[in-house]
């Protein structure tokens, strides 16, 4: 049997017919960027993630860039962020004009500590902070880092683009971020048809200086207030997704029972399967793993072998790629994030896997000696 990583084209009965339908209708209208379907999803995407205002833009980078400069961050200013993470993340303090500096994750829990934002904090003296949410997990020291920023009046962007439907203390974890962002990306849990991200906020000052920046800086059709992004949402990405977002509690709940068998099912002592933290409430983007560095080669070509998708979600730390040397303002490290790039083994996961998929899954890795 072969398994795929992941596989973006398994969709609700008649989905395909309704978004092509839709689509058409579009077309018809001549909605091809903004527009009322716009709205509406942005509307849908608010009461879904319990948040005071959800915009949408372009993609998961731009989304970055722009509650960047839309919290406050300036030129020269200081961003500190995770040394593990996507790309997407450091390059976006770059592209504001701003100077990243990393910081050292847990082995643990994979994510941000409080004592890693506090020594972050008293060595460099930032203006700003990425919280990254990696794997479909918050990172669980969340609502303290919170708190921290807001009593040393730093600047505090969450990057969830791995967390639409998360949830921490039983509540959404967007509800009550001052500014976060995500990637509709289609491989994520909630993807569009191509390229989309979207821009969350407690605050009116900010949603209005991101939907300013999103347009052209526009504060008038020919009026331009500030420097901005041509960064709107197309109408066929939003009424994509208004589709998706209808089916995305069904999609999280395959996705969490595939991690749940895996971490329950899967017995070789070559692998470490990570949970997310007490309170944490996982959306299944990923299933995460540990291996020792030596063993996970051998281990990947097993997989190949028995044609069994797998990542390696992500293979390097920030501060060790070849583009971050002439921007890095300065890294706290411990050696934990060149520790997981070379450990972190992710098993197939995807919405709406068959039980015979896990079933060959778990078996295949479980005889792996």
């Amino acid at each position: 049997m072969k398994v795929p990583f992941i596989d973006i084209l398994r969709f609700e009965k008649n989905f395909l017919e309704t978004v092509t339908q839709k689509s058409a209708e579009l077309l018809k209208n001549g909605h091809f960027v903004g527009g009322p379907v716009v709205g509406q999803f942005e509307g849908d995407l608010k009461n879904y993630t319990q948040t005071q205002f959800a915009m949408g833009c372009a993609n998961g980078t731009d989304a970055i860039q722009i509650a960047l400069r839309a919290a406050g961050v300036k030129k020269d200013d200081k961003v500190m962020l995770p040394d593990m993470t996507f790309w997407a993340t450091f390059e976006a303090v770059v592209n504001v004009g701003a100077i990243p500096y990393t910081l050292d994750v847990s082995r643990e829990t994979l994510h941000l500590t409080v004592a890693s934002v506090k020594e972050g904090i008293e060595k460099f003296k930032p203006q700003a902070l990425i919280l990254v949410h990696l794997y479909g997990w918050a990172c669980p020291e969340t609502m303290e880092i919170r708190k921290i920023c807001k009593e040393k009046n730093i600047i505090l962007v969450e990057d969830c683009a791995q967390a639409i439907g998360t949830k921490i203390n039983n509540e959404s974890l967007l509800k009550n971020a001052t500014v976060a962002t995500t990637s509709f990306y289609p491989a994520k849990v909630l993807g569009a048809s191509g390229d989309a991200g979207g821009i969350f906020t407690t605050e009116s000052s900010i949603a209005n200086a991101a939907k300013i920046l999103i347009n052209h800086g526009r504060t008038g059709h020919y009026d331009h207030g500030m420097i901005g992004w041509n960064s709107r949402l197309g109408a066929y990405e939003a009424s994509f997704m208004v589709e998706a977002l209808k089916h995305l509690d069904a999609k999280l709940e395959s996705r969490r029972i595939v991690c749940d068998q895996y971490r329950n099912k899967i017995k070789n002592p070559a692998l470490k399967f990570i949970a997310p933290a007490q309170g944490v409430w996982e959306n299944g983007y990923l299933s995460v793993a540990l291996m020792e560095p030596s063993t996970r080669p051998a281990f990947i070509e097993y997989l190949k072998s028995k044609e069994i998708g797998y990542g390696t979600v992500y293979p390097g730390a920030m501060s060790e790629q070849p583009g971050a040397k002439d921007f890095l303002g300065g890294k706290i490290s411990h050696g934990h994030a060149d520790w997981i790039a070379k450990s972190v083994i992710n098993l197939p996961c995807f919405a709406y896997m068959t039980q015979e998929e896990i079933d060959f899954v778990i078996k295949t890795v479980n005889e792996y000696k």
